[in-house]
Parts: C-alpha cells; structure tokens; sequence
C-alpha cells in the first residue's frame, strides 16, 4: 500500500514504543472523530512494535465482534502491511500467523460483545492486546484480556470513538491516562490527510446533535434534548405518495404493543433515488379499555398493506406471539427486527441528514413523536425517555434492518 504523509499524531502511534520520551508507557490510547485515521495507524503501529520486540508471542486483537473486527481491520491488514510481514490466517482459529526475518508471532481475534465474552480470554497468556472500538466492549472483558498479558514488556493499545462521559472507559483510562501510565492522543478528521475535503464534508453533513459532537467533534459529551433535531417538517414531508413500480421495494416495519400503542409504517424505496418514505402509519392506541387480540392486528396490518407487494415485514424479535399470528397465514415474510437503540438512532440520524428518509403528510402520529422524542438527562448513559417513541420505535427498525442494507454506502 502506498501511504499518504502520515500526520504526527499518526506518526506518533505508529511509533511510540520506539521514542526515548514515551517508550516507557505501558499502553497508548486514541480517540477522537470517525475516518481519523486512528485505526489504520493503531494497527501498524501494534503489529510493528510487536514484530520489533517479541517473537514466538501470543498477542490479541479484539472487537465488538469478531466479524466488525474482520471487517474493519484484519481484512484490510495485509494491505495496509504489504511487503512488510507475511500473514496467514488460520480463520477456524480465529487466529493470524505473522511472519518476516525469521520472527514469527501469533495474533488471536476475539470479540467482546457482552458480560459472558471474558472467558474467551482466560487462560492464554498474551505479549500484548490491541482494542478496537474499546467503548463498544464490557469493563469485564478488557480488563480481563488484559490481565493475560503477563510478558515482559507488554503493552495496551486502546482506539474507541467517543461515547457518553459517563462511561467507564473515559473515567477509568482516559481521565486517568497519566497516573496509569498511558499515552493519551486525540485524533480529529485533521489527522487523516488523505481524507479529500469532499468526503469530510460528507461525513460532516451526516450529523447533528449530540452525534456530531461525538464523531465530527470527538467529543465525550452527554445526550441531551430532542433526539432528531434535524427533522423538519418543511424538508422531510412529501405531499405525495410515490407512484407505484416494479422497480421499488416495499416494506412494513411494526412496534409491537398491548397496553401500549401498536405502531407500523409502510415504506417506500426506491433504488434509483436512493431515497425510502414512509407512505402510510397505523397508530392504534389499545389500553385496558380498547385492547384487541393479534387477530385484529393482522386484520389492521392486511389494510395497512393492501395491495402493495412488500419485501417482508419487520417486528420487534420479543413480539412473538405477533410473529406467529402473521406467520400462520403464510401470506407476508417476517424478519425479526434489529433493536440496537443506539445504532438505531445513528442510522435514522443519518437517512434524514443525507436526504434518503421522508414521510408522507398522513403520518401525523410519527410526526408529534419526532417533536417530543428526547433523551434521558436524568440518566449516566445513553437513553431516551420511554413515552410516545412507538412509532418512532418502528422507524428505527426499518431503517436499521431494511433501509441500511439498501444505502450501504452511507453505513
């Protein structure tokens, strides 16, 4: 790979371990904005110095998930390496052989996705431990990926995007970066010089709000206020409904309530626009008094959807019964929603910022939950106020399921 000038903060990462001033730190940490450069210059640097400092190691490379850590890094090592080391790949192992000038190294992938993922770890002892995304794991599974690295002269490399200040990864290393004996770099899309101005200003454009502040910024600041300020009514509602077209897709997105209200959204894409709107909601306010079974929920879903030819429809995984209601007439697909909040919300964020997300003037129930929708501020992490979100629940899910695999370029 032929690199542009890395900046000094990139430089800095890549080299560290090797600089009088700061080789004596037990660790390095960068944060800072989306496309800084931080992981291309994270990476090199780790398999550099360990290349340079060990050999017949064990060392690990963590993720979220082994398949975001494959795809945001190990995939695009050998390019960012080419002519450097050999790397092989053992993927039944989860497991990279690294080689060159007769130094041989051995690199395990392992992903830190919840509270149980700490027993992968135990038992290897390890020469080192790269972080990938750090803020996305659980404390129990980085510090105990940490306590195996029991080698003389190991070290931690930590990057994360910047999360809620409340998180424990900000208060325990970052504010305590110094009197823990580790370097602390702040990256800005500054650092990344091969970054053309158009595509910062895209990247730019794609948010608002606290999610400006955290990725553009990479500022670690708390949530607070409406959370989709950047809805308005003058821009993202249409006076029509999309002809109809073979060449469109069609889906239904459902939030799922009883005693709550049960919300459901026909949308509308279209791959040559790029762009979905959300052409008709049903809004149904049950309650003790005006509760109805699955059955009618069907029956109002079939009018909803009427003759349109829908892909599937997409609910809520915890709603099962419903499921089972709509799957025993065999009539639509259902595909168990994705119900991830947070990513949730940055993909609805970012449609209506980009201009791929609208909705017809019918949708007057979606229209007031976008106006009172707000995050928690009572709360130390990242929520949002759990009152008048069911369409709003809905929308994530269709954006987050469907319409994310339909704009692939923009996630």
């Amino acid at each position: 790979m032929i690199y542009q000038s890395f900046s000094k903060r990139q430089n800095l990462t890549l080299t560290w371990w090797n600089r009088p001033k700061y080789r004596e730190y037990d660790g390095i940490i960068c944060d800072g904005s989306i496309r800084s450069g931080k992981t291309v210059s994270m990476t090199d640097g780790f398999i550099l110095w360990s290349m340079s400092r060990f050999n017949g190691q064990n060392f690990a490379i963590c993720g979220k998930t082994i398949e975001s850590l494959r795809r945001n890094v190990i995939t695009l090592m050998p390019q960012w390496l080419e002519g450097l080391f050999s790397i092989t790949e053992r993927r039944s192992e989860n497991k990279l052989i690294i080689t060159a000038n007769g130094v041989t190294n051995f690199y395990y992938l392992f992903g830190g996705k919840d509270e149980s993922s700490y027993t992968l770890v135990q038992g290897i002892t390890l020469a080192g431990v790269l972080f990938d995304e750090v803020a996305l794991m659980p404390r129990s599974f980085v510090e105990q990926a940490m306590a195996r690295c029991s080698v003389a002269g190991s070290k931690f490399w930590f990057n994360c995007n910047p999360e809620n200040p409340g998180h424990w990864f900000y208060v325990e290393w970052i504010k305590k970066a110094q009197e823990r004996n580790i370097l602390y770099l702040h990256f800005t899309m500054n650092d990344n010089l091969s970054l053309a101005p158009e595509i910062k200003a895209r990247y730019e454009g794609m948010y608002t709000g606290v999610f400006y502040r955290r990725y553009i910024l990479g500022l670690w600041v708390k949530a607070e206020g409406l959370v989709y300020p950047m809805f308005d009514r003058a821009t993202h509602i249409v006076p029509r409904i999309p002809e109809r077209s073979p060449r469109h897709r069609y889906y239904v997105s459902v939030d799922y309530g009883t005693v709550n209200p049960f919300a459901a959204g026909l949308y509308d894409y279209s791959p040559a626009e790029q762009k979905a709107v959300m052409v008709k909601e049903l809004y149904y306010k049950g309650g003790s008094n005006n509760r109805v079974d699955n059955e009618a929920y069907y029956k109002m879903l079939c009018e909803l959807i009427g003759d349109y030819p829908i892909q599937y429809i997409i609910i809520d995984p915890s709603a099962s019964s419903m499921i089972e209601t709509i799957q025993k007439y065999s009539k639509y697909m259902v595909v168990k929603a994705d119900n991830d909040v947070l990513n949730g919300i940055q993909d609805v964020t970012k449609f209506l910022n980009a201009g791929c997300l609208y909705f017809h003037k019918s949708c007057k129930s979606t229209f007031e939950e976008f106006e009172t929708y707000s995050w928690d501020e009572e709360k130390n992490e990242d929520a949002v106020i759990k009152e008048n979100d069911h369409s709003m629940d809905q929308l994530r899910y269709f954006c987050r399921t469907a319409l994310r695999n339909e704009l692939k370029w923009i996630v």
